[in-house]
């Protein structure tokens, strides 16, 4: 019987630095079986962890179609991710996962996505933007809405620019510096373009806490229904597979029944961050 808890070794293939604190690791299982064997939904995340130090729950940034390796975007916030920023293109992490229920695919084709990111929150929706490129024609207008507090924060430069071209990609700044030209606000003042669809669209949303408070409001405003705002939850996870209880909200917990979650279960969860 295979063990969950028992992780699986992965090569670093490339290191890209985002911003001062953000690098994006490009792995591949060691073992080609399980690599060729990984599959996963956007949303979801893995358990990665060090030998000696910990372990920490980090989202899937790459798309499912990109079959011979995933990518891993990951901000330098505690002892096991401070670790895993010291470590070398060929160096080990050790993965477990995927873990969770992700964002909807096949029960929104045919429909207009709106992606909504703030800072950190656009690395798993990258993975959901990247795969709707990939099946492109499946699906109606797709929009990026991307915030985040100064443009050397910005995540994911070579992305945005296929985006540019290829989708709807609207991003803002709350500050800005002598290279910006872009607007100034918070995401929310993204949302006042009137070219966004709100018929037969759903909006999927990660980012900061206090931002979901904002963007839910507006979009229920602008006519959304609270079953097609779909929203990643960020809780301090540690086993994956709902046994150590450190993720519960209500009677849900975020490894098993989300991280995504609609606003309607959101609400009935009493997810006081949504209101």
């Amino acid at each position: 019987m295979k063990n969950l808890y028992v992780p699986q070794p992965a090569v670093i293939l490339d290191i890209t630095e985002e911003n001062f604190n953000t690098k994006t690791f490009t792995l591949k299982f060691r073992d080609p079986k399980v690599q060729e064997a990984f599959t996963f939904e956007p949303g979801q995340f893995v358990q990665v962890s060090l030998p000696y130090i910990g372990e920490a729950p980090i989202s899937l940034s790459s798309s499912p179609t990109e079959k011979e390796s995933f990518k891993l975007c990951i901000r330098r916030v505690g002892n096991v991710t401070n670790a895993i920023h010291r470590l070398q293109v060929g160096d080990l992490l050790w993965i477990r996962g995927p873990y969770g229920r992700g964002f909807p695919f096949d029960e929104v084709k045919g429909k207009n996505v709106l992606a909504i990111a703030g800072g950190i929150g656009l690395a798993p929706l990258r993975s959901v933007v990247n795969r709707l490129l990939h099946h492109k024609n499946e699906f109606g207008e797709i929009y990026v809405l991307y915030g985040d507090r100064n443009p050397s924060l910005l995540l994911f430069k070579e992305d945005r620019e296929i985006w540019a071209r290829e989708l709807n990609l609207r991003v803002i700044c709350e500050a800005a510096d002598e290279t910006w030209k872009g607007p100034i606000g918070v995401v929310t003042k993204l949302l006042e373009d009137p070219d966004i669809p709100v018929e037969n669209t759903v909006a999927m949303v990660c980012g900061p806490p206090i931002m979901y408070k904002f963007v839910c409001r507006k979009l229920l405003e602008l006519g959304f229904k609270e079953e097609d705002i779909y929203l990643s939850f960020e809780r301090r996870m540690k086993c994956g597979v709902g046994k150590c209880r450190h993720c519960n909200i209500g009677s849900k917990f975020v490894c098993l029944h989300g991280p995504v979650f609609t606003l309607k279960e959101a609400r009935e969860l009493h997810e006081s961050g949504v209101f």
